[in-house]
């Protein structure tokens, strides 16, 4: 649970406790009754009911909240809010004041971000039946925030309904343009579309940009899911002029990321880098910054800097989400174990990346099942970084059969089990058609192309897309796309037999993968590096550089790179010590 926004460790009878106490604030509850209710299916003391209110005030010590835990002598135990008292409260004044007692708690409890006392207390205030819209859009932001957005719908539905009896258009809009989102989310596309149309029915005769933004932003995900990204530009740069320097600051940075996204995925790369910075600077500096919109902000420019290879920019972005979800009392989302499991990946923690990534597996599933594709790509880089070959080909077919590319690690596994051409034949696949997936990823998958045909002897093509990489450092800046290029052109210099150009080119490669943290691509590069200068006889060289990479691949926990490494140095070894009989 979360104690002070901090996550604690409870015992489950414990907690089951603690949300019986809550659930019944409004009373004493008798030992015999807590027994019963905790320990149902058990025979125990009155000793196991005394541990359990010791352990739970010892919890609720971190937030300096030990004494709501109230011991009334002779008939049992009272949760007690803020100076609540435990006097007898009459038969008939105790509905009408459990009812608007717990509501009232559940307001304060979900202002002060207190995600899982303000959902029990709202679900205990329901019984009385008189939550407002409001109420219900609180309940179903605090079950978002706790990772469970399925359950917030139909609250959402109620809050629909409520607002529309009480004329509350503006607030019925925004509660559908929720709904919309979550139902898009989950891969209900044509119920997310119904819910966008009646957003718009009651937005149509209102005054109110920010309602007017949201409905546009809206529509202009779903015209980039479509593949219209022009469309969803156009959408977006409305949405922003319709709500800026409004007074609307978080809806305001959210048509401004997602303009910037959609200036990334065209091309127009400078540009959509400063409109998600200014963005996450406008949201970011709002005292009022709503913990779901604060999320897909933070999820859009995640998603912008691991789709576009921006290593270094989407390892900061994932530390501070995870700050931010931390702040807000949030759980982590599905969505955000795979960013963060990704980032992780490139990085090197494969065991921690092999982890989340598992774990997001598990969430998606209801969170946002239309990724679960994306996350099967990620888990078969992670299980090729690691050297399990077959575990990554299952999962990059898993990815395919649910409509997800899985290059460009599929292709690159490919060719490092001696499979050149099918890795360039998967690769040029991937590149055809103008989806929003292919345009994201043009560059690093242009990167990864130009490198196999290198490989693949295909000259003129590697040459071809390494000048239309080099020649486009405003569109591709990225430093995973300029170290792709350098290897590409190392192994073009090879093939003339230019090995001091191909080394050059090597080490800069090896540089750039460095200055982003990509730990399992410095090694590979070392490991070509060490058998270019064996092969050349600058044996010193070798043994450096293998001993370099063997080290960090130990550490990464990377078998089949350390398996390589040992298998060099051996040979190294064998050539040194020859070399020390003959002289």
């Amino acid at each position: 649970m979360l104690c002070a926004r901090q996550e604690v460790a409870m015992q489950p009878r414990v907690f089951d406790l603690l949300v019986y106490l809550v659930r019944h604030h409004d009373r004493v509850i008798s030992k015999d009754e807590l027994l019963d209710a905790v320990w149902s299916e058990v025979t125990v003391t009155d000793n196991s009911l005394q541990r359990a209110v010791s352990s739970l005030r010892a919890v609720l010590r971190q937030g300096g909240m030990a004494s709501v835990i109230r011991n009334v002598p002779g008939k049992g135990y009272r949760f007690c809010f803020d100076g609540e008292t435990t006097r007898p409260v009459e038969s008939g004044e105790r509905d009408v004041d459990r009812i608007s007692g717990a509501t009232g708690l559940a307001r304060r409890a979900a202002s002060s971000q207190l995600w899982l006392q303000a959902a029990t207390l709202f679900e205990s205030a329901d019984e009385g039946g008189l939550l407002t819209g409001e109420d219900l859009r609180s309940w179903a932001l605090a079950l978002q925030c706790l990772g469970k957005p399925t359950a917030a719908i139909p609250l959402l539905v109620r809050a629909v309904s409520t607002r529309t009896r009480a004329g509350d258009a503006v607030g019925a809009a925004i509660d559908a343009i929720t709904l919309s989102g979550l139902h898009f989310e989950s891969g209900q596309a044509a119920i997310g579309q119904g819910w966008l149309a009646r957003a718009e029915d009651w937005a149509s005769g209102l005054d109110d940009p920010a309602t007017t933004a949201l409905i546009l932003w809206m529509k202009s995900k779903l015209a980039a899911f479509d593949g219209e990204l022009e469309q969803a530009l156009s959408l977006a740069e409305i949405a922003y002029a319709t709500v800026q320097n409004k007074g609307a600051a978080n809806v305001e940075a959210l048509s401004l990321a997602y303009r910037g996204f959609y200036r990334l995925c065209l091309g127009d790369t400078r540009r959509g880098l400063a409109d998600q910075d200014h963005a996450a600077a406008l949201a970011l500096s709002s005292s009022n910054l709503d913990p779901i919109l604060g999320g897909i902000l933070y999820c859009n420019v995640l998603w912008a800097a691991r789709m576009f290879g921006d290593w270094a920019r989407a390892d900061q972005w994932t530390l501070s989400y995870q700050n931010f979800c931390s702040g807000s009392g949030m759980e982590l989302t599905g969505s955000c174990q795979l960013h963060r499991s990704e980032v992780l990946g490139i990085r090197g923690s494969l065991h921690e990346a092999l982890s989340r990534i598992q774990d997001s597996l598990a969430r998606l599933s209801s969170d946002a099942p239309w990724s679960t594709g994306d996350a099967n790509r990620v888990l078969g880089d992670i299980q090729a970084a690691i050297g399990n070959d077959d575990a990554a080909l299952e999962a990059y077919d898993r990815a395919y059969s649910f409509g997800w590319c899985p290059e460009p690690g599929h292709a690159m596994l490919l060719l490092t089990r001696g499979e050149a051409e099918a890795a360039h034949a998967s690769l040029e696949r991937s590149l055809i058609g103008k989806t929003w997936w292919t345009l994201q990823r043009r560059g690093i998958l242009l990167a990864h192309l130009a490198l196999v045909a290198a490989h693949t002897h295909r000259n003129d093509q590697a040459e071809a897309l390494i000048g239309e990489l080099s020649g486009s450092p405003d569109r591709w800046p990225m430093p995973s796309i300029r170290a792709l290029t350098n290897e590409a052109q190392a192994i073009l210099a090879l093939a003339r037999g230019d090995h001091e150009t191909a080394m050059q080119h090597l080490h800069l490669a090896r540089q750039l993968w460095s200055s982003v943290g990509g730990r399992v691509h410095a090694v590979r590069l070392r490991l070509q590096i060490s058998r270019l200068q064996f092969e050349r006889d600058d044996i010193r060289g070798a043994m450096a550089e293998v001993h370099a990479a063997r080290l960090i691949a130990s550490e990464l926990g990377a078998r089949k790179l350390e398996a390589e490494c040992i298998a060099l140095q051996r040979d190294i070894d064998g050539r040194a010590n020859g070399s020390a009989l003959v002289a």
